[in-house]
């Protein structure tokens, strides 16, 4: 479904990524670990197309995402793709509900059909009675919980999580880790997964282990 070939990527002289390639498979949880510095975060980034590779195929679906530019790009990641971050970047003067929403309306979906599936996937993650706070009166793993919604609102082929549970306490963390497990084996969700969370990476289907720039052999 995704697969990526010979990503290369440069910051000036630092050269982060050196001809990285991976496959990723419709419902499988992949987890990349390394230290810091490895290239993790960079090589989600463009696969996610957040950043561009200097060298190298993108391909989600059959689609070469990296020849993909501007609005063309713009509207491709916001329905076939999801974000989790470690920190949430929910949108402040808008409630749970509406912070869902906005990627739906945003891919021109029908306001009244792009709410109902939002409270739907709110109360499948145990927000029913949240929908109509605001992020301020979330607490952490709630607010959390409010953007992994907001990253299936689209229905997207995969979920990109960047240290999703490097803000959160050891019970929000464990509660996150079973929230995936749980959509991958409900609906068949993705995920590509960048953490140093040992017990996150361990309920992956697939650990990749990424060293000096490279996925290592382990």
């Amino acid at each position: 479904m995704l697969a990526a070939r010979n990503i290369v990527k440069s910051y000036g002289s630092l050269q982060v990524l050196k001809g990285v390639s991976l496959d990723i498979s419709r419902g499988e949880i992949v987890s990349i670990v390394g230290s810091s510095g490895a290239g993790k975060s960079t090589l989600l980034h463009i696969i996610g197309t957040l950043d561009f590779p200097d060298a190298g195929e993108i391909l989600l679906g059959g689609q070469r995402v990296d020849l993909l530019k501007g609005k063309k790009l713009a509207a491709f990641r916001n329905r076939h793709m999801g974000f989790v971050f470690q920190f949430h970047h929910l949108l402040p003067e808008f409630t749970a509900l509406e912070n869902v929403c906005i990627p739906g309306w945003l891919a021109g979906k029908k306001k009244k059909e792009t709410e109902a599936r939002a409270k739907t996937l709110l109360t499948t993650l145990g927000l029913q009675d949240r929908m109509e706070n605001k992020p301020n009166a979330l607490s952490g793993g709630e607010q959390q919980r409010v953007a992994v919604a907001r990253a299936l609102i689209n229905d997207p082929d995969i979920v990109f999580a960047d240290e999703p549970t490097g803000n959160l306490d050891s019970h929000n963390a464990r509660e996150l880790h079973h929230l995936f497990v749980q959509l991958r084996d409900q609906h068949r969700q993705t995920f590509l997964i960048v953490t140093h969370n040992e017990e996150l990476a361990q309920m992956s289907d697939r650990i990749l282990h990424m060293k000096d720039g490279k996925i290592a052999d382990v």
